[in-house]
């Protein structure tokens, strides 16, 4: 009698795969520090297996660098200052928002903050990251106003972002009950490095390859300022203390590395030995050919471009605005922070460093330590990425790092 199958076992019913957390990052503005932090994001998030889209306008390094870095990229039509064609902006964000569905909806700065929490209200999951406060940028009745916003504006954020302790102790001081966490910029380590472990041969090849003038190949020291030509990052307030460094140490040179509203005005009133560079693709070369990088910003979250020149192992002089003296190595701060919009102490700052070179080799081998031992991006987008499975109720990734109150 031929032997009968035996019944088939029932399969034990498989866990369903859970689905990838989804992000939408809306984002104005498109260049600058902000967009460098948003492709950071994005490539992170999309190889540790998210779904990233980027809403934002069109222009800019931003869509094209965001759609290289994995994420899908949507057109939101926005202005960089509030105005008339806020509802419209509001509109727009909504649409986005509606397309892609996210989990998460991560507004970076104060126009994609604004916009995208009207259209969200509290319906989505919704992290504000102010990137310097607005009210920060502006005076007299639109600083009011802006202030009355954010004020407002913070019950439709679950949580409000701040990229260092300064920053958030601001916007607690001002009266903006958030649930905040702090998490400190970060940089891409393997790519901001010094090219050279000989910082004199590392500054000497970098100077090869950058269109310097003749003035500009000699040995006098080289300051590099990088950054958007405009208000915020004070490179008026440069100039008017480079005529007086000028005075102490006649063979020092500097160049503006960027472009921006303020480039032909800044032009007129600059005093010889400044070369404005507009703005560069790879800011690798003129951050390792310089002696000394300055950053003389009127207000800040936390400056990109210092971490940048300490990856690469060079000194750094900042104004004393958020985010500065938790960017410096510990005991900097006497000889490498300077009070904002004061050219007379900038002034007194660059001329006792650039007359010293051994200082300044010393303080660039702090520096370098220092970027890699606290300012790698990695910590950061972890720790961002393990912020939105918090907000969302899933369990952390493993090995994430997060720096929050």
């Amino acid at each position: 009698m031929p032997t009968q199958p035996s019944p088939a076992q029932p399969s034990r019913a498989q866990a369903p795969i859970p689905r990838p957390l989804s992000v939408l990052h809306l984002v104005q503005p498109v260049d600058g520090g902000v967009a460098r932090v948003v492709v950071d994001l994005v490539r992170a998030q999309t190889a540790a297996g998210l779904r990233t889209a980027v809403g934002c306008p069109l222009g800019g390094q931003l869509a094209d660098a965001a759609r290289e870095a994995g994420a899908q990229v949507l057109t939101w039509r926005a202005g960089r200052a509030p105005g008339p064609d806020l509802p419209a902006e509001v509109l727009g964000a909504r649409r986005v928002i509606r397309q892609v569905r996210p989990d998460v909806l991560h507004a970076h700065s104060a126009k994609a903050g604004l916009a995208g929490r009207l259209a969200a209200r509290g319906a989505v999951p919704t992290v504000f990251q102010p990137h310097a406060w607005s009210f920060d940028a502006v005076g007299g009745a639109t600083a009011a106003l802006a202030l009355r916003w954010e004020r407002f504006g913070v019950r439709w954020a679950d949580r409000v972002l701040c990229v260092s302790e300064a920053e958030r102790r601001a916007g607690e001081a001002e009266g903006i009950a958030a649930h905040w966490s702090v998490i400190r910029n970060g940089v891409d380590l393997d790519h901001f490095r010094p090219g050279d472990p000989d910082r004199e041969a590392d500054r000497a090849r970098a100077r090869t390859e950058l269109p310097l003038p003749a003035a500009f190949l000699g040995d006098g020291p080289l300051a590099v300022c990088v950054g958007r030509l405009c208000q915020q990052k004070g490179q008026d307030i440069l100039l008017r203390a480079w005529r007086e460094v000028l005075g102490n140490v006649p063979e020092a040179r500097l160049a503006l590395v960027g472009d921006g509203p303020d480039t032909e005005r800044l032009r007129r009133t600059a005093p010889p030995g400044v070369l404005f560079a507009g703005a560069a693709p790879d800011i690798r070369p003129w951050l390792r050919a310089a002696d000394l990088v300055v950053l003389p910003s009127r207000w800040e979250g936390m400056a990109l471009a210092p971490l940048e020149a300490m990856a690469c192992g060079r000194p750094v002089l900042v104004s004393d605005v958020s985010g500065a003296r938790e960017s410096l190595p510990p005991g900097q701060g006497r000889l490498c922070l300077v009070p904002p919009e004061d050219p007379t102490a900038l002034a007194k700052a660059l001329g006792r460093l650039l007359a010293e070179p051994r200082l300044l080799a010393e303080l660039g081998e702090q520096a370098g330590q220092h970027a890699r031992t606290d300012f790698d991006v990695r910590r950061t987008t972890d720790a961002v990425t393990g912020l939105y499975h918090e907000l969302l109720g899933r369990p952390r990734p493993l090995n994430q790092e997060r720096i929050s109150r």
